[in-house]
């Protein structure tokens, strides 16, 4: 068993996918139409034939309800792995990216939090 489809409930599409292609530095991979919607996948420019990103619509009134919910707590809804946490973070504020949480040591692990614009919180780390 392996994954490769992951995905992050975002409140507009086109919104999410200029932040996590322009900012974070993703690119596209899949972009089907789907009705009015679109299965738009993203993924990392590092490994491009392995887990794409689903920059999944959060119409469905229960998942707004879990995506505010979750915002509301601090909670991230994903995580990604970077190779030099501080100079991502110090990158990502350059080009205006909010943090809630600046790179902060967790025992073997080195952390920080932002927000994504779409309505999710991220957590990069390193270690």
């Amino acid at each position: 068993m392996k994954i490769k489809l992951s995905s992050v409930f975002v409140d507009d599409q086109e919104k999410a996918l200029k932040f996590y292609t322009e900012v974070l530095g993703f690119v596209k991979s899949k972009d089907i139409p789907v009705g009015q919607l679109r299965w738009l996948t993203v993924v990392s420019p590092e490994a491009p034939n392995d887990v794409e990103l689903l920059l999944e619509p959060s119409e469905n009134p229960a998942t707004q309800a879990f995506t505010k919910a979750i915002y509301a707590q601090g909670i991230p809804l994903n995580a990604f792995a970077v190779a030099d946490l501080q100079k991502e973070y110090e990158r990502l504020k350059t080009l205006g990216v909010v943090f809630r949480m600046p790179p902060t040591q967790m025992g073997p692990t080195t952390m920080a939090m932002f927000e994504d614009t779409c309505g999710n919180l991220i957590q990069i780390y390193q270690g």
